[in-house]
């Protein structure tokens, strides 16, 4: 049986930008130890699988090392292949069950909006080592269940950041977000390491701006952010924080928009 693979460039426009994910369209459930193996196989930051569940699907995502609770990316990159292989029409919305419970999408246009839950982060006095694994003053330091979340000094430190990955990775936690100010037309920027899971740089990070989203919103007291993801693809995110308010449970919840590219198509046949 073959199973069909689709790559696709994330929080892009245009192809070999943005952060690439490789989506694997299932008729059925598969082991766990095969998708891993996959996942190895195509070493990249994320592999997504996706299989008919219910009233959508099952959505499950994988490093090359270790399956995550939440990707913003290939989740981005699973709803475009599912928009653009007629899958679903542009009309149906996209529905999700996840290891972060149910996450819907639907496509505007040429941007595809998802809706995740927010991640808000508390402060924490500043680990030793940290400034110097990173090469920069942090400014401020918090946390939430993704790792480290710190603000540097400007927009032109996040970007020149050369870090020291195995120093990063000593740290007990997932990931380190860098991030700050951005520089017009962008509210905020953005980067993050994630050696402790395999990936020593992610190119575009959808989960961290659940993280991000409501750090800025406290800080810049707006609720609509153009976000720059300043790795060397680079990636644009439009990211909305809507917070407790008129959401049907009381739960805080960001919509973050992006595009999306496919850049190979394929099958796997084993």
């Amino acid at each position: 049986m073959t199973i069909s693979l689709t790559q696709v460039d994330a929080f892009t426009d245009a192809a070999y930008a943005g952060n690439p994910a490789a989506v694997c369209a299932l008729p059925e459930a598969r082991p766990d130890p095969w998708m891993q193996q996959v996942a190895q196989e195509m070493n990249l930051s994320e592999t997504a699988f996706f299989y008919p569940e219910a009233d959508g699907y099952r959505l499950r995502w994988f490093t090359p090392t270790v399956e995550v609770d939440l990707c913003g990316h290939a989740t981005l990159a699973t709803c475009h292949v599912l928009w653009s292989e007629g899958h679903l029409s542009d009309e149906q919305p996209a529905r999700f069950y996840t290891r972060s419970g149910v996450l819907t999408a639907r496509r505007l246009g040429d941007w595809i909006e998802l809706n995740f839950p927010a991640n808000p982060s508390h402060p924490i006095a500043e680990p030793a080592g940290l400034a110097e694994a990173l090469g920069a003053t942090p400014q401020a330091v918090m946390e939430n269940s993704l790792g480290y979340l710190v603000e540097l000094e400007s927009a032109a430190v996040v970007r020149d950041l050369q870090p020291d990955f195995a120093a990063l990775g000593q740290f007990p936690v997932h990931g380190v977000i860098v991030t700050s100010r951005g520089e017009a037309p962008y509210d905020f920027v953005s980067r993050f390491f994630a050696p402790q899971i395999g990936i020593n740089e992610d190119p575009v990070t959808g989960a961290a701006h659940c993280c991000l989203s409501p750090y800025w919103r406290a800080k810049l007291g707006k609720t609509t952010f153009l976000a720059h993801q300043s790795s060397a693809r680079g990636g644009v995110l439009k990211v909305q924080d809507e917070g407790e308010a008129g959401t049907a449970d009381g739960a805080h919840r960001v919509r973050i928009s992006g595009q999306a590219v496919t850049v190979l198509k394929g099958d796997l046949l084993h």
